[in-house]
């Protein structure tokens, strides 16, 4: 097998992209609303909280606060970061809020709070750490079922996860965000042999909700919580959460190795669905891992039903990234997804290896100040940070 080409991160097209609209949308933008939506530091504890659940208290600036221009600048900033598909999903996902107001005035009795509740303007947008030139900053699009995170570390290297969307009802009229993935699911999963079939399924019992929860960076080892916050009627018990845990070096579920080429290009194929919705720059680099790594490093676990209308799961994993996709709550009308890079999930190596050399902010603005020898007594300053190796690691 030959090896994969590792991957850089390096995607200056989008990152330029990004730059130029984050500029614009804040130049745009009140100094009241410029305060909001611009948090200085990369370090605020509230950037690793990328949960997507309905909260009163979000980071940053919703649709809903801009006016008609600005609108059209945070889109612009939206697209930067996505493909012309993952753009259309992310659209149809906000758009799906309106189906779910008016299920929830039926179903849930909420009446004229359903207006604010469930909302396509409740989408909020932030910036973290300052955008500009060889800058380290980031930025992200979040609310009820949507969670993009960007960042650009020293404008050269950008990462894009964990990137997060859900749908719900299924499909929601015409607008079916996620529905091309779960038939895809279902085609792999009833197309396997039963004795690899056995082996794909890990339980008879779906998580609640995302495996991995929505820690900010994977660990050797993750159990699912019993509950999905804020949704009664569904639990699962120690002994579920420990036959579904997700353990980094010894996934559960059946191999790549152990499919056959078809099997395992259909499997290949979904989880490139999920990737694919981010900026071709670093979706190429993805695919070509995917596609290049040992089939051996590729494990397809599926848990709960085996049918649309019940609780079911499935997660796909390779040595760097992690799909998963739960939609158990509402048997099979309220789905959760997610996809994570398992080193740089907000930028974590890349930033982990530009801290350790330069600290929180950086050093490229002082250098251009600053001789690199002043007198004849001091010594010769010339260091500089260039791409060290551990962003190309798997």
């Amino acid at each position: 097998m030959t090896t994969p080409t590792p991957m850089n991160y390096e995607a200056p097209r989008a990152i330029k992209r990004m730059l130029f609209s984050a500029w614009a949308l804040l130049d745009s933008l009140s100094p009241e609303l410029r305060d909001r939506m611009h948090q200085p530091e990369m370090g605020d504890p509230r950037r690793w909280d990328w949960d997507f659940i309905p909260k009163p208290d979000r980071t940053g600036v919703p649709l809903s606060k801009l006016d008609s221009h600005q609108r059209t600048l945070a889109h612009t900033l939206l697209k930067s970061g996505l493909s012309l598909r993952g753009y259309s999903q992310a659209l149809a996902v906000m758009a799906a809020e309106n189906i779910l107001r008016e299920l929830d005035v039926i179903e849930r009795e909420f009446g004229v709070f359903a207006g604010d509740f469930r909302s396509p303007d409740a989408y909020w947008f932030t910036i973290f750490g300052r955008p500009g030139f060889e800058d380290t900053w980031g930025w992200r699009v979040i609310g009820h079922h949507l969670s993009l995170n960007f960042t650009v570390v020293t404008q050269r290297y950008l990462t894009v996860t964990p990137l997060a969307m859900g749908a719900m009802p299924i499909p929601a009229g015409v607008l079916d965000p996620l529905g091309e993935h779960g038939r895809m699911a279902f085609d792999i999963l009833h197309s396997l042999a039963p004795d690899l079939r056995a082996q794909a399924v890990i339980h008879d019992v779906a998580p609640a909700d995302f495996v991995t929860r929505q820690v900010p960076r994977v660990g050797a080892e993750e159990w699912p919580d019993p509950v999905d916050l804020g949704i009664v009627g569904y639990t699962t018990t120690d002994e579920d959460r420990r036959k579904l845990r997700f353990t980094k070096d010894a996934p559960s579920g059946i191999s790549g190795a152990d499919l056959s080429g078809s099997e395992l290009t259909a499997v290949r194929e979904l989880l490139m669905r999920y990737v694919e919705t981010g900026p071709e720059e670093i979706t190429t680099q993805y695919r070509d891992e995917v596609f290049r790594e040992d089939p051996s490093t590729l494990h397809f676990a599926w848990a709960g039903g085996t049918t649309p209308d019940t609780a079911h799961y499935y997660r796909i994993s390779t040595r760097g990234l992690l799909v998963e996709a739960d939609n158990a709550v509402a048997a099979g009308q309220h789905k959760h997804t997610v996809w994570r890079d398992l080193n740089n999930d907000l930028g974590h190596d890349l930033l982990l290896d530009h801290y350790t050399r330069h600290g929180h902010h950086g050093d490229h603005l002082n250098r251009r100040l600053v001789s690199n020898r002043p007198d004849d007594s001091s010594p010769l300053q010339t260091d500089a940070w260039y791409p060290p190796q551990v962003y190309v690691k798997r």
